[in-house]
């Protein structure tokens, strides 16, 4: 018997070196061990060890709660990451399909004779221009969308170009404001219309420099620049945008323009 406590004895000092921090729970305190018979004693250490035990058993399942949570969180972050790239993905072929339209216009359409200055004038609306936008849905979202898909997927210019000036109007404080700016500056150059082109353009470059196209678009105001034989401006403009946006596709396609002007 009294091997068999010495034993006890010694798991017990184990076990109470491991649960510390919860001993204080147990049902009988350490404390009065010491006291009473053998059997009393032992009586005793067996409600301890069982209090110990359910206490390490319900760390273990918060334990396994909070790995569950964790789980859940993990899977959370990663379906939100897919759906972000999916999303970033998607603007850059936008981008693409934006850049296309004045790439289409740019042979074929004469560039128009103006001053200088015409840039900075907000463009008026001709009969040629104006169309009828589809009728606000009241959310930017959806308004911003239906505007996109009149450019892209139906090609109507006319109706896209009254679409987005609408939205430009009714949603100013939109975070697709430099989008929208901008995309009227690539439908209105796909027109041949480079003046009000390079009004919204130059709208994006001042109103929203950090914006992922003020680059292009001020590259942009200096294609206009160029098609219209300032030359001098046109390379005012490049250089601004190599020292104001170094390392973009823009500054690159700035000094391939540098490059042929001289």
């Amino acid at each position: 018997m009294s091997s068999n406590f010495r034993h006890s004895l010694l798991s017990l000092a184990l076990l109470v070196g491991v649960a510390a921090p919860w001993a204080a729970t147990a049902q009988a305190p350490i404390s009065n061990v010491g006291s009473g018979s053998v059997e009393d004693r032992v009586t005793q250490l067996e409600r301890i060890s069982n209090a110990h035990s359910q206490l390490l058993t319900q760390l273990q399942q918060q334990l396994a709660d909070s790995q569950r949570d964790v789980d859940s969180l993990r899977g959370q972050i990663q379906e939100n990451q897919y759906q972000l790239n999916q999303i970033v993905e998607r603007q850059k072929q936008i981008y693409q399909q934006m850049d296309s339209l004045s790439s289409q216009g740019a042979a074929a359409a004469p560039a128009p004779a103006a001053d200088a200055g015409a840039a900075a004038t907000a463009p008026s609306s001709s009969a040629a221009d104006t169309a009828s936008a589809p009728a606000s849905s009241g959310d930017a979202n959806t308004d911003y969308n239906n505007a996109v898909s009149l450019a892209l997927e139906k090609k109507q210019y006319d109706q896209a170009i009254s679409a987005f000036q609408a939205f430009i109007k009714q949603y100013p404080d939109s975070t697709y404001l430099p989008n929208a700016n901008y995309w009227l500056g690539q439908l209105y150059y796909n027109k041949g219309k480079k003046d009000d082109a390079a009004y919204y353009y130059a709208v994006v470059v001042k109103n929203f420099p950090k914006s992922p196209k003020s680059a292009d678009a001020m590259f942009k105001v200096g294609v206009i620049m160029q098609d219209k034989g300032q030359k001098d401006k046109a390379k005012a403009v490049y250089q601004q945008v190599q020292k104001q946006y170094p390392n973009t596709d823009a500054a690159k396609q700035s000094q391939k323009r540098l490059s042929t002007l001289g």
